[in-house]
């Protein structure tokens, strides 16, 4: 490790954030490889460690034998200050080497308010900001994650986006990105090329013209360039790479434990959901396979605890199958098995009762919505009865906590929808009061409330965010009708989710706006320490956007959106299908009961879906 840098360990909170040297870690000889990729991401240590995605990344791109992986974390600003004073620039965590000397870096970005991050690793790198300035093939600057259905925003700082599930893009890319520096390529040759991998999206390809309202005209794709970038799909994830011999991190994280994936997609179709469209379709691991490697994670990590992983992992099939097989395992080592994700409609408390013998937590459900109209226009698919019967269930069985959560702002909500929230919380309250077997010890139930954002890839996406103002009058309508001491309200803060909105329906144009926020205020916007809301706004400002373009307008359904040159599968028409239905305030069954042709099957590699 550079002197510099174990000179500014000492002067920093949590120096182990930036030393490496886990258990488990890739160390490789870095002139024994042809290629260096730096895995970035745009948060902090405890948060990237936690990500699933980047230890799936981490795995399959180091078992490529001519290629060193390492990882890289957004530093705190206490290190990041340091940094600049000193001169010293962002490094990868194994060899402790600059990351601006890699070949290739590449950032999983799964929230918008990370876009500063991204911005603020490349100014600590001392890499310009812009694609079109850096010139040279090395270092090539690309990132994946959700986020990258719409990757307008920070379309101008990256070379290109993968589009997707990259476990077999990203090998792809690196295959090709090793060809061209062995044949001395240039950058714009190489991007010509790699458009032409499937879920490869390169921004400079791509032209936007923008009518005098500020709407957008037209998206043309230069020669030789697709004119629609389909999303990149893992078939069969039963087959494909998993970490069961993970880094096990040397100071806490956010999840400290082994997590163990058991599907991806989701069959219920919510409407604000973007995960559960551009997850599609749905894909399960068989219950073998997930012993065997649930077994092996915590047999190679020394974790206490595994946790079951998906967007509704009690949808799964063969959970109880799973859970007996994880159990026998578990129970003998006093190793927690905990389920997080939980639907009141298909509760069990018998297996609820099992996976939590070791240390019984709270119980967490999500109804979204305080009244069953706005659960039907949201497609939600539960009842206030599902809700009441699974919380006498886990009363009846000794439980004392309860979370909830909702959002306000949905489509159509009134004010009756918002206190609605407060009479099922009252029910669920009375509920305890007649089934609780333990009334002694009392309840707490947190109610918590986020904001509505209008995502892209999903039916809610031409929809307009209520305004801060109207968001925070409902959030105090709600909080004066909480009034019990078994009731704690927690809300999520307005002024981020505005922000949020702006960048998950921004295009291009947000760029200079990017490049001043991240000059005057660094990265970890997600951050409520360093999230400057005026400075937003001001950056908003001096370059000419009105936020309320993107976050509070409503789109014409026939409007050419930033996204639009984006595939997930998911046929527009389909949109604009649950759109009406939400409007008529018609629910659409679940994948289970019954196909409804999105279209998303079609990209399976069976050609259906698992459901």
């Amino acid at each position: 490790m550079d002197p510099r840098i174990e000179k500014l360990l000492t002067q920093v909170e949590k120096p182990a954030r930036y030393t490496g040297g886990e258990y488990g870690e890739i160390i490789k000889d870095k002139d024994s490889v042809n290629l260096r990729f730096a895995l970035c991401f745009p948060d902090i240590y405890e948060i990237g460690m936690s990500n699933l995605g980047i230890r799936i990344l981490y795995g399959v791109l180091n078992s490529m034998d001519d290629v060193w992986c390492e990882r890289v974390f957004e530093p705190w600003r206490d290190m990041s200050d340091l940094m600049r004073k000193n001169n010293v620039p962002l490094w990868a965590l194994e060899s402790g080497d600059p990351i601006k000397d890699f070949d290739i870096i590449g950032f999983s970005v799964g929230y918008e308010m990370s876009y500063p991050g991204v911005l603020d690793m490349l100014t600590l790198a001392g890499l310009p900001l812009r694609s079109a300035d850096r010139e040279s093939l090395s270092p090539l600057i690309f990132a994946g994650g959700t986020c990258m259905y719409n990757c307008e925003p920070i379309a101008d700082f990256i070379d290109l986006a993968v589009i997707g599930e990259g476990e077999e893009a990203d090998p792809e890319l690196v295959t090709l990105f090793t060809e061209a520096k062995r044949n001395g390529l240039s950058k714009k040759e190489f991007l010509r090329r790699a458009a032409h991998i499937d879920g490869i999206y390169v921004p400079s390809l791509y032209n936007a013209e923008y009518s005098e309202t500020g709407v957008i005209n037209s998206i043309t794709a230069n020669e030789g360039a697709p004119e629609k970038v389909r999303k990149r799909l893992i078939g069969n994830i039963d087959k494909s790479f998993f970490p069961v011999r993970d880094i096990v991190p040397s100071t806490e994280i956010v999840h400290d434990r082994a997590v163990l994936e058991l599907f991806r997609g989701c069959i219920r179709g919510c409407r604000f959901c973007q995960a559960g469209f551009v997850y599609r379709p749905v894909r399960s691991k068989s219950v073998q396979t997930l012993i065997e490697q649930g077994i092996s994670a915590l047999k190679n990590s020394g974790y206490q605890e595994i946790s079951l992983s998906s967007l509704s992992s009690s949808d799964y099939r063969g959970l109880n199958e799973l859970c007996d097989g994880l159990l026998d395992y578990c129970e003998p080592s006093m190793t927690r098995l905990s389920l997080p994700s939980l639907r009141a409609d298909n509760f069990s408390m018998e297996l609820m009762k099992r996976v939590q013998k070791v240390r019984r937590s709270a119980l967490t459900f999500a109804p979204e919505a305080g009244s069953q109209r706005l659960r039907d226009i949201i497609n939600k698919n539960i009842t206030e009865e599902d809700l009441l019967n699974s919380c006498r269930n886990a009363f009846e069985g000794g439980w004392t906590a309860v979370k909830l959560y909702f959002m306000l702002g949905l489509p159509t909500e009134t004010d009756e929808d918002v206190l609605q929230i407060a009479d099922l919380t009252y029910k669920v309250l009375e509920c305890f009061k007649k089934y609780a077997s333990n009334k002694a010890r009392g309840i707490n139930i947190t109610v918590s409330t986020s904001c509505f954002i209008p995502k892209p890839m999903t039916p809610f996406q031409w929809e307009a965010q209520v305004d801060i103002e109207e968001y925070s009058r409902r959030t105090r309508l709600l909080r004066d009708r909480l009034r019990s001491r078994s009731i704690t309200y927690n809300w999520h803060d307005p002024r981020t989710g505005f922000v949020e909105a702006v960048l998950a329906r921004g295009d291009r144009r947000l760029a200079p706006a990017l490049e001043s926020l991240v000059s005057r205020q660094g990265g970890l916007q997600a951050w409520d320490e360093y999230f400057d809301y005026d400075g937003w706004l001001e950056c908003f400002r001096k370059n000419g956007i009105e936020p309320s373009f993107y976050a509070t307008r409503e789109r014409n359904t026939d409007e050419i959106l930033p996204w639009s040159i984006i595939s997930d599968g998911v046929n527009d028409s389909y949109l604009l299908r649950e759109l009406e239905r939400a409007k008529r305030g018609e629910t659409t069954p679940d994948c289970r009961e019954k196909c409804s042709g999105c279209g998303a099957s079609l990209m399976a590699e069976s050609g259906v879906c698992d459901e």
